[in-house]
């Protein structure tokens, strides 16, 4: 692999259809379903404060993204993604896209570029974060790009995994594809039991910020 650099070998494996994860150690840390939803305090793509507490008594999702992977161009693509974000905003909910990687790895943007990005994908999210430093996807425990969280209007965590049941980067395979998000959305506003609360997340591996 000496001809091969690191970025080259993960976006190989995305289009193969494989995800990296993280380490145990870092699985156990990962929040729960049913308990409350981890706090974060991060800046916007316009450079301005955002905190979960900021958005009590709605219903949030929060969509780990990064323009670059093949998984996530699969949804921007074919408008399964903006589609999804502007059929929840028109509901009331907040949908918040949130970009952990670090200057230098793929999939990073500061404000301006993130900002372009909405609008050249005719994307419809609440807003934007920036998180460089990757407190927020620690504490979420976001391993991939997208990863879909959704948090009620009681601050609870009530769906973390995958935006579908098709873990793959082919446009093709959104043919037939159960949106794990919609359902758990459908099931979350009639008042009943998510029945499939926690999925295998899938898509490329979020590289976050060393800890300092």
């Amino acid at each position: 692999m000496k001809a091969m650099t690191r970025q080259t070998f993960i976006a190989g494996l995305a289009l193969a259809g494989l995800t990296l994860t993280a380490g145990a150690g870092f699985a156990q840390n990962a929040p729960k379903i049913g308990a409350a939803a981890p706090a974060f305090s991060v800046v916007d793509a316009d450079g301005k404060p955002q905190k979960l507490s900021d958005f009590a008594g709605k219903t949030v999702i929060l969509e780990w993204t990064n323009h670059d992977c093949p998984y996530v161009r699969k949804h921007y693509n074919s408008a399964t993604m903006q589609n999804l974000q502007k059929d929840m905003t028109k509901d009331g909910v907040v949908w918040l896209s949130v970009i952990s990687s670090p200057p230098g790895e793929q999939g990073y943007a500061d404000g301006p570029q993130a900002k372009n990005l909405t609008k050249t994908r005719d994307a419809a999210p609440s807003n934007v974060l920036l998180d460089p430093k990757g407190a927020m996807g620690r504490a979420y425990h976001a391993q991939t790009t997208p990863h879909m969280y959704i948090i009620n209007p009681q601050g609870t965590l009530v769906y973390a995994g995958a935006i579908d049941d098709k873990p793959s980067a082919s446009a093709s395979s959104l043919n037939g594809a159960k949106s794990y998000v919609r359902q758990a959305m459908t099931e979350l506003k009639a008042g009943k039991p998510i029945s499939e609360a926690a999925t295998k997340s899938y898509g490329c591996a979020i590289k976050l910020a060393p800890t300092t």
